[in-house]
């Protein structure tokens, strides 16, 4: 059935509005009668029979509503921003392996410095990607941060019991990425920090591992930037998923 985004505010309601709404009348020229699944963005969802169309406004009968477990672990990608369209990949992709938040990073090899109203074009690439996978939870995605803020804040650090900090690293001595993930089983929160082209500079890398974070390595491959984030989100959730 095609999903629709039903924010919790409106649930109770049954009512579907704005750019929902037009998608449901116009685009997919959906009638009364119809039935439907709408979620939440917050793990919940149901089927709904469609009981009046309009342009703007579609009203709803929601049937019996489900919230199936969140994936584990609870996944923060600290993600620097890559050149070209390859953030609104990332989200995307993220997304629907899981991803629990997001947090673009402007650091010292960063290319493309976002400009106003990028973080909102990646929240809807992410609507739009849950609508599509299935995916009931819509992950926060944060406004940049410059990367010393973003650290000095405290911010990578999972408010979970056992966080696992990694950073794809291509400095010497950093551990393959299966060997440190299988030291840490049982891992229910991780933040992932992934640098940009040209990787982190030497003092960000530095900065992160003072702030406890592990270094891990992909490969002797040297990975472009989203293939990278991909290659390590996969990896978690194979290894932690039941």
């Amino acid at each position: 059935m095609p999903r629709f985004h039903l924010p919790p505010e409106f649930w109770q309601a049954g009512t579907l509005a704005g750019d929902e709404a037009r998608h449901l009348s116009q685009v997919l020229r959906i009638k009364p009668g119809e039935m439907v699944t709408v979620f939440d963005g917050c793990g919940r969802r149901a089927a709904a029979e469609v009981l009046t169309v309009s342009r703007d406004h579609v009203s709803l009968q929601i049937g019996d509503a489900m919230t199936p477990p969140a994936p584990l672990p609870a996944i923060t990608l600290a993600q620097a921003i890559p050149k070209g369209k390859n953030m609104d990949l990332i989200v995307q992709k993220a997304v629907e392996l899981g991803i629990a938040a997001i947090q673009p990073l402007v650091t010292k090899n960063t290319i493309v410095h976002p400009g106003e109203g990028k973080s909102e074009k990646w929240r809807r690439t992410a609507l739009e990607a849950c609508k599509q996978c299935g995916q009931d939870t819509l992950p926060t995605i944060a406004d940049p941060l410059p990367f010393d803020r973003w650290l000095k804040s405290g911010a990578g650090v999972p408010p979970a019991a056992n966080p696992l900090r990694l950073i794809a690293s291509l400095a010497p001595g950093a551990k393959p990425l299966r060997e440190m993930l299988r030291a840490h089983p049982g891992t229910t929160a991780a933040t992932l920090l992934v640098g940009p082209e040209g990787d982190f500079a030497p003092e960000e890398t530095n900065a992160a591992l003072d702030a406890g974070f592990l270094p891990v390595s992909l490969g002797d491959i040297v990975l472009r930037v989203e293939t990278a984030t991909l290659f390590c989100l996969s990896a978690l959730r194979y290894e932690f998923s039941e």
